[in-house]
């Protein structure tokens, strides 16, 4: 057999090798925006428009929003449906690797809201100490 006829095993994904694309598509869902993406359209339950995202997701940006959900799309998390009308109409919703991704980092955002108090007594204690 030669060499161009033969079958190339792709390598397992590794996070914690820079080569590996797995990077990229962590880096897109858990980047700021990416993670509160995922979230606002698990806990939406339903498709959302893109003006519905951008209300639920304070202070992101029309140009990030459409930047990151390009983003979360390109990697199969988030599915883009045109319908057409006048004017078209644009909605979001997670695919089921999107919701299979969603469950956990609920877990973590509602963690870290019922934590919050530690979590602000932990920070003026840390900078307390630095300032000195």
């Amino acid at each position: 057999m030669r060499r161009s006829e033969e079958t190339i095993e792709p390598k397992a994904a590794d996070v914690f090798s820079s080569a590996c694309s797995s990077r990229t598509a962590l880096q897109h869902l858990t980047g700021r925006w990416g993670a509160l993406i995922i979230v606002a359209l698990k806990l939406g339950e339903r498709a959302m428009r893109f003006g519905e995202i951008r209300r639920r997701v304070d202070g992101i940006s029309e140009r990030m929003l459409s930047q990151t959900l390009g983003q979360l799309e390109r990697d199969g998390m988030v599915a883009r449906t045109v319908h057409s009308s006048i004017p078209p109409n644009v909605d979001y919703a997670l695919t089921p690797l999107g919701v299979k991704l969603a469950d956990p980092l609920s877990e973590v955002v509602s963690t870290i809201e019922a934590e919050l108090p530690r979590i602000l007594d932990a920070q003026r204690s840390h900078d307390a100490v630095q300032s000195f």
